[in-house]
């Protein structure tokens, strides 16, 4: 598929699926926010600054899983991250109903359904790699080839080569491909984070 007919149909779907979804789960995430405000002090999102395609930064939401004053850090570089948790923040997380409110970025191109999970904005290891690889200019993904082959316990050079192939072979086929297992994983709760 040409490379511009490609990016109209990603950039498409990306809309119609944001807003479907996002329609679809207003019940959801008004059941959500009110358990957030019912078990933990906070705010029901957590905003935190990500590393946004080519340069620059973008705040992406999620619902609030860690308790507040957790460090701005990956999850897998916390020493006690279950102790960090939310009460509902273990469940949000296996379910991967904290990611609901990237929707929105989504919907308004800052991210993609599928492309590399977007860096922290302290995650210059990770980012330099991605530089290094030419994927650093990819648009930042819901999910991604890396994130359904081992998401954080992946070493950073193999999430990146994941990355790159994911670059090399992006195609319609593909992405719906990579949708199907994410679905697949979550409903399974396989390599799923608490």
């Amino acid at each position: 598929m040409d490379r511009k007919i490609y990016a109209l149909a990603k950039r498409s779907l990306d809309i119609l699926v944001s807003l479907a979804v996002g329609i679809i789960a207003i019940p959801v995430v008004l059941v959500i926010s009110l358990a957030i405000k019912a078990t933990s002090k906070g705010p029901v999102l957590y905003w935190s600054d990500r590393v946004a395609a080519g340069s620059g930064t973008f705040r992406m939401p999620k619902f609030r899983t860690m308790r507040v004053g957790t460090p701005a850090v990956a999850t897998h570089l916390l020493d006690d991250a279950d102790s960090m948790l939310t009460p509902i923040g273990g469940f949000l997380r296996r379910s991967s109903l904290d990611e609901i409110p990237q929707l929105w970025c989504i919907l308004i191109g800052e991210m993609s359904l599928v492309g590399p999970r977007p860096a922290l904005f302290n995650q210059d290891d990770l980012m330099a790699l991605r530089h290094e690889a030419g994927v650093a200019d990819l648009v930042p993904g819901l999910t991604g080839w890396a994130q359904i082959n081992g998401r954080d316990e992946l070493p950073l050079p193999v999430k990146v080569k994941l990355e790159r192939e994911y670059m090399e072979n992006r195609s319609f086929w593909f992405d719906a491909k990579i949708i199907a297992m994410t679905a697949w994983k979550v409903i399974s709760s396989k390599d799923v984070q608490h």
